[in-house]
């Protein structure tokens, strides 16, 4: 197809389309002629992959690059959603450091706990989770830590959920796409599923007359 059909079937712009092009974010297509290319289906996929992650994902184009070089380096499956998870989490903020401490020692007790690998602060995703839990002891909100057990044990079954996602498929880059899938935007629809039960939770024990 050409540039003009592929933008009419991925939904991104002509304009959007040349800048991916340029900045190596999509692969070029099959010259035809000097100012001329054909492009395939892939790329379809590809465009609509790249909207997924910024516009419902939320990654900034930097970090949907890293994403995709991570896929078209040919990583194993583990290590791509390694990539994704330190892109979602971010750069964590700082926090008081008696505080940070405190909540190193309570996640490396969990780890212990459960028998995963303690990675450390230069962890992103530990970072993140060290900054939360330090801020909520900042704010007198001990208590959430004091259910951290019960958090993680909901978490592990939720990454279970996801990795089913990709139990059966052959394809490495539908393995990848659809790992990719049910981080990124898993995230996102689950959040958004804990906040419908919040509310509904809170209307039935808060929002009773005392």
């Amino acid at each position: 197809m050409r540039m003009a059909e592929l933008s009419a079937e991925s939904g991104v712009p002509v304009a959007t389309v040349k800048y991916y092009l340029r900045e190596g974010l999509l692969p070029p297509g099959e010259r035809t002629s000097p100012n001329q290319a054909r492009y395939s289906p892939a790329h379809v996929q590809r465009l609509r992959l790249i909207k997924a992650l910024t516009d419902v994902g939320g990654l900034p184009l930097a970090s949907v690059g890293a994403v995709l070089s991570a896929i078209d380096e040919d990583r194993t499956p583990h290590e791509t959603m390694g990539v994704v998870q330190e892109e979602l989490a971010g750069e964590p903020p700082r926090v008081a450091e008696d505080a940070a401490e405190w909540a190193s020692k309570l996640l490396q007790e969990l780890a212990r706990r459960y028998g995963w690998k303690w990675h450390g602060a230069e962890d992103r995703t530990v970072a993140n989770l060290i900054a939360a839990l330090a801020t909520a002891k900042e704010l007198g909100h001990e208590k959430l830590a004091e259910r951290l057990d019960e958090y993680f044990e909901l978490a592990l079954r939720v990454a279970e959920l996801d990795v089913e996602v990709v139990t059966g498929l052959t394809s490495f880059d539908k393995i990848i796409e659809a790992g990719l899938i049910a981080t990124v935007l898993g995230d996102r629809i689950f959040t958004g599923l804990r906040h419908l039960a919040q509310e509904y939770v809170s209307r039935e024990v808060l929002g009773r007359a005392p």
